[in-house]
């Protein structure tokens, strides 16, 4: 029987609630490069993945999670998109 094929992966991090915009911004960048790096090890061409952000607060921290979409399911959030 044929293994399902993943189509998504996620990435969380927690930071300080009242850390600056500017280190936020380092921490997502810094997250997106892992990610991409990730996806190629598994062979998935980061070009064709699409990124989506979620941030939560929890307390005195935020909790900034990535999630990459490819194949099927990047095309079933692109057709919700449109």
């Amino acid at each position: 029987m044929a293994k399902p094929k993943h189509t998504q992966a996620h990435l969380s991090r927690t930071v300080p609630k009242n850390q600056s915009e500017f280190f936020k911004q380092r921490t997502r960048d810094s997250m997106t490069y892992y990610m991409g790096a990730k996806l190629l090890e598994v062979g998935v061409n980061p070009k064709k993945t699409i990124y989506r952000w979620k941030s939560a607060i929890q307390g005195d921290e935020e909790v900034i999670t990535v999630s990459a979409y490819w194949g099927e399911t990047r095309e079933k959030i692109e057709a919700e998109e449109a």
